[in-house]
């Protein structure tokens, strides 16, 4: 799937929404089997974009092009769209809802009218993918789980549609390491399988260590959209987006002063990261 964002406006028009607007001049190309993230402070639009994903919202101005097609084109299915889209909202365990965790996962197939032996080799697959035994916790009532398994449980809600695209909205927020850690394999792997993947957060140390590529967002516009690696050499980009530097682009500068970060410029940050662990525990005191 090849999306495109055109120079895109957006302004709440309601009555007691904020004026002016949200979006400005957004231009975006996202490539299929991309691995992506979205980054900016709070207010920056981050939310408000991934909206236009699937049609949630509907631009001011400007188009969203889904494999060169207007989202809003006449004669465009919205939910045929929202099929090949998956959207996954900040707290998604919110919105669990059914009795059983078998009965979340498998709402959206259901709502397909699929037969039931389909629907129990999907749902299957799907809670395989997010770490959950189908036996141990199929029957489970999700307000028992605990909040890492609440998110995986609404997770799979979202991957059983087996989206082509998966946009997460910061998917880590309030999770613990171990769950943070889970949560970073689940989206490799599902990258691994040839989906794109949209990864929207404000932690930039997560985004260094998982992405290449960034697009920094700062009051509704692109401010800057390229590899990471740019970062290391014009850390000023990041100050334009009203960021702070992560910490461990402060350790890279650190070891750029030691002449072991050199290679970076031709390199991956994750190349990096790898250097990082193989280098003296001197180097790093």
């Amino acid at each position: 799937m090849h999306i495109r964002f055109e120079n895109l406006f957006f302004r709440y028009k309601s009555f007691g929404s904020p004026s002016g607007d949200i979006l400005r001049h957004v231009n975006l190309e996202i490539q299929a089997g991309e691995f992506l993230a979205i980054a900016g402070p709070s207010g920056a639009g981050k939310t408000t974009l991934m909206q236009h994903f699937t049609g949630l919202l509907k631009p001011t101005a400007g188009r969203v092009l889904i494999d060169g097609r207007d989202l809003w084109a006449p004669g465009t299915k919205l939910t045929d769209l929202r099929r090949r889209i998956g959207l996954v909202f900040q707290f998604p365990e919110a919105q669990l809802f059914e009795e059983t965790v078998y009965q979340d996962v498998a709402f959206g197939l259901r709502n397909l009218e699929l037969a039931e032996e389909e629907v129990g080799g999907r749902v299957r697959l799907a809670m395989q993918q997010v770490g959950l035994d189908f036996e141990a916790f199929r029957h489970r009532s999700p307000i028992h789980l605990s909040e890492g398994e609440k998110r995986r449980a609404a997770l799979a809600g979202v991957l059983v549609m087996n989206p082509e695209t998966l946009v997460l909205d910061e998917p880590t927020a309030g999770l613990d390491y171990l769950g943070v850690q889970s949560f970073i394999k689940i989206l490799r792997d599902y990258h691994s399988a040839g989906k794109t993947v949209v990864f929207i957060s404000h932690q930039l140390d997560l985004i260094f260590s998982l992405v290449n590529r960034i697009v920094l967002m700062n009051s509704g516009e692109i401010r800057f959209d390229g590899q990471i690696r740019r970062l290391v050499t014009q850390p000023e980009i990041l100050e334009s987006a009203g960021l702070s530097q992560p910490r461990i682009l402060q350790l890279i500068q650190h070891l750029k002063k030691s002449g072991l970060a050199d290679s970076l410029a031709s390199g991956s940050v994750t190349e990096l990261f790898q250097a990082i662990s193989l280098s003296p525990k001197s180097v790093l005191k």
